[in-house]
Parts: structure tokens; C-alpha cells; sequence
């Protein structure tokens, strides 16, 4: 069976996206079917329609989702139909080096649907990160499926699937941020907010939050900023050491992913603190640093992908941590919008009006 559904695609660089029916599979071996509840508008959707990503249009957007599994491929016992669950983009597999070392977060052979989504005429689809959650249905390989509590709201939960979870991970497991710990974040947008919550439900006793937009700066203080640094004012590295008693912070968190910002970061880290990147940088960017400085600072510079994340592990303890009110995603959503808004919720974006604004079905 073939099933006809909405969906938002990018047909070739920098055009308008548009909403079009799209043609979905019924489930094969290794498949789920998920009806979407809702998707976040991530930067990387608006990567991957200006060709940012690659160049196989068109694409099928979005992937920051949650929804409800309709239909599993024959061999799939990892969920059923009626399970309410966030969708992920890093399937591990279990078999290759990384995950044979007990390291599954960085798995180098994650998997999606092997069968295709298309348009009317047979048209091949390219789902974004291989969900393509901008659909009303969408096709995916059941690994990408994680069950969470379905008392979630659709909306904050399906922000697991990307940014939030990146700039929580960030904090939580790439940065490994302890209880007393001073962390500064470069950089306030969805990742960046999401890596100020993260230090605060580590524990962090100081969170330094640095940006050039006020709007930016109050939303870091509503998610647990102690301090706030206006980088349009404020020589950055010398507003965070004298935050930390003229040290620099144990941590900070890059969100931006500037070459410019990431030296800010370097510097404003104690001896022996971590740099984390989070923020994805363009392939053109390049960096310099004195080796001796990389050498004499000692610490930790980490990259940290999808918050260094493991779905299975970490989706279902956030999802208790929301539900308890320690972690509150529901900040996160700046505002909901139907299936043709994509384009506009973009421009918004773009002005750093909105931390998210998410598409509801």
C-alpha cells in the first residue's frame, strides 16, 4: 500500500519551499511508518535548501519530530504500532568499531528506510537527515524511532531529535559538565539555550551566556543563566575570566560555529578547561592558533556531534526530566504552525525571532 500524504520539499536551491503531495511506503524489513505529530523548523532544513548540505534535490524537509508509530516492517520488535515516540537521525547499528568499543554515540554506520519516498511521477525524495518529518507520514528505519511517555507534548518532545538534544548533549555529555561548575555558552539560539538548561540540570554553579542579541540573552536567563555577556559591548574572553575570579570558565560551549567565536571560546576557558563545538561551521572556515597556547592551556578541545547523544538512553530520561519540571522544553517552543508556514517560519529564524517554531499536524 501506498500511502498519499502532505509534504514540504525543496526542489532545487534557494527556491521557495512548497507543500506537495508526496507518495510513502508501506513499511519493509527494518521500517516503521510514523505518523507525524509535530516537527521543529531546524537551520539545518534551511542548510539543506540552499544546497548547503548536498546537492540531491529535491528534498523531503525536516527531522527534529515526534509522532506515532503506525506500521513496522516484519522483523522490527524495537517498537509497535501505537508507540508514541521522538525520532533520531544517528540509528546506531551495534556492529561497527565504535559500537563493538562500547562508544555507540559515535557510530560510523548509522542506517535509514531503505525504501524511497517520491512525488507523484515517481520523482526519488532526499528526507532530510533521513527522516523527512515535514510530511504528514513519514518512512524511516525503526532504529530511528525511540518509544518516549506519550503525557510528553508532541511539540517539546520532537525537539530531541536535533537541536535541543545537540546543545544539551553538548553540556551533558561532551562537556561533561560537573555540580559547581562555571560554563559559559557562546552563542544563544535553540543549541545554545539548550546547552545553558543542560549546565543547569548539571549542577553548574555559574552559567555565563554570551550574545549579541538581547532577545537571545533574556531566553538564556528564563533557561538558567546566572550571568549575561552582550558580545556587541563586551570584549567576550575578558567579561567571562572576570566572571571566574580572572580564570575563565571550566567550560564553554560554542554554539555559533565561527572561527572567530571558537578563539573567543579557546581563550576563555580556564587552564586545563574544555572547549566544546556544537555550532556546525561552513567547509570553507578555517582556524589558527598558536600551538604553543593549544599545548600551554592543557584541558580538553571537543567536537561534539548530536550531543554526543545515544537515543535509547537519553530521549526517555529527558522526556521523565521534563515531565517531573526539571527540564522545561516547552521554552523552547516559541510557536506552533500549520504545514504551509515552513517558508516564513524560516524568515523568522533567520532574525532570531523565534528559538523554534514548530509544525503541528
Amino acid at each position: 500500500m501506498t500511502h498519499r500524504v502532505r509534504g514540504v520539499i525543496a526542489r532545487s536551491k534557494g527556491a521557495p519551499v512548497e507543500t506537495t503531495t508526496i507518495l510513502v511506503p508501506d513499511p519493509g524489513p527494518g521500517e516503521a511508518l510514523v505518523q507525524v505529530k509535530a516537527c521543529g523548523v531546524c537551520h539545518t532544513d534551511l542548510h539543506y535548501r540552499e544546497g548547503g548540505i548536498n546537492d540531491e534535490f529535491p528534498f523531503l524537509l525536516g527531522h527534529e519530530a515526534s509522532g506515532i508509530v503506525e506500521a513496522v516492517g516484519p522483523d522490527v520488535t524495537s517498537v509497535a504500532p501505537g508507540d508514541f515516540v521522538v525520532l533520531n537521525w544517528r540509528a546506531v547499528c551495534g556492529n561497527c568499531r565504535a559500537c563493538k568499543r562500547g562508544r555507540p554515540w559515535y557510530c560510523f554506520a548509522t542506517h535509514n528506510a531503505t525504501q524511497a519516498m517520491t512525488l507523484e511521477d515517481g520523482t526519488r525524495l532526499s528526507p532530510a537527515l533521513g527522516i523527512g518529518a515535514f510530511a504528514e507520514k513519514t518512512l524511516v528505519a525503526a532504529g530511528q524511532c525511540t518509544k518516549v511517555d506519550p503525557a510528553a507534548s508532541p511539540a517539546a518532545a520532537g525537539l530531541l531529535g536535533c537541536g535541543v538534544m545537540a546543545g544539551l548533549g553538548a553540556a551533558l555529555n561532551t562537556g561533561d559538565v560537573g555540580r559547581g561548575d562555571s560554563v559559559a555558552v557562546i552563542g544563544c539560539g535553540g543549541v545554545g539555550n539548550a546547552a545553558v538548561a543542560g549546565a543547569r540540570l548539571a549542577g553548574a554553579a555559574k552559567i555565563i551566556a554570551v550574545d549579541v542579541d538581547d532577545r537571545k540573552l533574556g531566553w538564556a536567563k528564563g533557561l538558567g543563566a546566572t550571568h549575561t555577556v552582550d558580545a556587541r559591548t563586551e570584549d567576550v574572553v575578558k567579561a567571562i575570566r572576570s566572571l571566574t575570579g580572572g580564570h575563565g570558565a571550566d567550560v564553554v560551549i560554542e554554539a555559533v560555529g565561527r572561527p572567530e567565536t571558537y578563539e573567543q571560546a579557546f581563550y576563555a576557558r580556564d587552564l586545563a578547561g574544555t572547549v566544546v563545538l556544537v555550532g556546525v561551521p561552513t567547509p570553507e572556515m578555517k582556524l589558527e592558533l598558536p600551538l604553543l597556547d593549544v599545548f600551554g592551556r592543557g584541558g580538553a578541545l571537543k567536537s561534539s556531534w548530536y550531543g554526543d547523544c545515544l537515543p535509547e538512553r537519553d530521549f526517555p530520561l529527558l522526556i521523565d526530566l521534563y515531565l517531573q519540571g526539571r527540564l522545561d522544553l516547552d521554552a523552547f517552543v516559541s510557536e506552533t504552525i500549520p504545514l504551509d508556514g515552513v517558508e516564513e517560519a524560516f524568515a523568522r529564524m533567520e532574525r532570531g525571532e523565534v528559538l523554534r517554531s514548530v509544525v503541528e499536524f
